[in-house]
Formats: C-alpha cells, sequence, structure tokens
C-alpha cells in the first residue's frame, strides 16, 4: 500500500514536470482514491520542494485559480517571451526540416508554464502552416550536425561525400574543426586531411550526403585552432579567403545597419 501511494505521487510529480495541470478530482478518479489522498499527495510534493529549493531551482507546485488546477512553476522554465524569441529563431533559420522544428518547439514547450503553451500555439501557428525549409541534400541535417559535433570533440578524421555547388558529387577526407550558422545554413569548417598548410575548407552541412568515421585522430597546435567568433565578425556570407582591409563609402540611410552587417568597421 506505501509502494502503491509513493509510486502515485512520484507520477503526479513526473507529470507536474511534463507541464500537466494537476486536479485533485481528475486524479482521484483516475486513481481510484479519495481527493482527501491526492491532496496529501500534492502536499507532501510541496514540501518536498520547500525543503530542496536549490536542489529544485525554486520550482514551486501552486493553486491556479485561473486553471483550477495546481501548476508547476519554476525558475528553469522558459518565460514565454523567452522561449517566443527561440521559436523565432528557429523558424526563421529555415536552416531545419518541418518534422524537425516541429519536435523542437514540442519539446521546447514543455519548458514553459500550461497558460504559455497555449498562448505560444495561437502566436505561430500560420508561421509554422507556411514553413518552407531550405533544400537538403542530407536526410537529416540535426543528425549530420552531431555526428561532426562528436568528430570535432574527439579530434577524429572523417570522410564526406558532398554535393558541390554545380551538383557534384565528391568526397573529401578531412579533419573537422567548428561549425557556424549563418544565412540559412550550418556550415562546417575543416582542413584537408593531408594538407600541412592548414588552409580552412568550407562545406555547407546540408550538402553532406554522407559521413564516415575514421578510427585516426589528428592533434592541432594551437596556431590552427579555429576562432568562430573572430571568423564572423570578419567573414561576409561564408566565402573563404585571405583577410583583407578596404575604405568604401557608404550613403544609405542607416549607417547603424552597415556597423550591424560589419562589426570590424569603423567610421
Amino acid at each position: 500500500m506505501e509502494n502503491q501511494k509513493s509510486y502515485r505521487m512520484l507520477e503526479i510529480f513526473f507529470r507536474a514536470l511534463r507541464g500537466e495541470a494537476i486536479t485533485v478530482k481528475k486524479l482521484a478518479e483516475e486513481y481510484k482514491v479519495s481527493a482527501k489522498s491526492i491532496s496529501r499527495d500534492i502536499s507532501e510534493i510541496q514540501k518536498f520542494l520547500s525543503d530542496h529549493r536549490e536542489l529544485m531551482q525554486n520550482a514551486e507546485l501552486t493553486y491556479s485559480h485561473r486553471d483550477k488546477a495546481y501548476i508547476l512553476n519554476s525558475d528553469e522554465f522558459l518565460k514565454n517571451k523567452e522561449l517566443f524569441a527561440l521559436v523565432k529563431i528557429i523558424l526563421g533559420s529555415r536552416a531545419l526540416s518541418k518534422e524537425d522544428v516541429l519536435v523542437l518547439i514540442a519539446k521546447l514547450k514543455k519548458f514553459t508554464t500550461i497558460q504559455d503553451k497555449g498562448i505560444l500555439g495561437n502566436l505561430i501557428r500560420k508561421e509554422i502552416y507556411h514553413y518552407h525549409e531550405v533544400k537538403s541534400d542530407c536526410k537529416s541535417v540535426i543528425d549530420n550536425l552531431w555526428k561532426i559535433i562528436q568528430a570535432i570533440e574527439e579530434k577524429r578524421t572523417i570522410t564526406i561525400t558532398y554535393y558541390k555547388m554545380n551538383r557534384d558529387e565528391v568526397k573529401h577526407k578531412i579533419k573537422p574543426v567548428s561549425i557556424m550558422f549563418s544565412e540559412y545554413y550550418f556550415y562546417l569548417i575543416a582542413y584537408d586531411a593531408d594538407d600541412t598548410r592548414y588552409k580552412p575548407i568550407y562545406f555547407r552541412i546540408d550538402r553532406i550526403s554522407a559521413i564516415t568515421e575514421h578510427r585516426e585522430s589528428f592533434h592541432l597546435e594551437r596556431e590552427y585552432d579555429f576562432d568562430e567568433g573572430d571568423l564572423r565578425e570578419k567573414n561576409q556570407f561564408m566565402f573563404p579567403g585571405e583577410t583583407v582591409k578596404i575604405r568604401f563609402e557608404f550613403s544609405g540611410l542607416s549607417l547603424q545597419a552597415i556597423l550591424d552587417r560589419l562589426p570590424t568597421a569603423k567610421i
């Protein structure tokens, strides 16, 4: 009997963590116990949260008069404005498939309040309906990203099957060093496996149709480590090449737009 009570309490807590509104009457009918038993379970959960505030990130199971149910709130939950900004960035990038975007948004929504889930759904419903991802040559951009991230972390050489701009299919054996995002696309920055000059090559990850991981690992001297922040400031549209200093005249209306686009520019 005691085990059943403990399991029930854990289930209720987990359901609250998933964003479910906890209703005493509904749960009493579902678990076939009295409303008092469910109320005691809720009190125990509230006491646990109160006694372990730091561990549980100040989470509280509080009663919402509007929803007529108990709702779990936490400092770790995304505020609606934060979640909305993240979702807008994901949709605006168009870099992921619609299926992946729907899965991501559904997971993100679990980290907000029950009230904010509905608001967010109304705000982005039309944008999701009209969402069109950038065409891709790979089965999943996310899967490619993860494989490459692991290869970078483990400093492991890989061979990629890649579609060039003219649609020729080629293979490259490379040392992957960095990933960046720019203008709808994720880019892999790598060195040719046999190039001792360490000249960086850029690949669009959505054009990588296959990745073969090799057992051999590589070591990079500090001078060849990649500084993504520095590259982002100096590189436009992810075209590789030598850094050059230019002087130009601008006569448009928004000077700030130029400074945003070229952060290293000086007037």
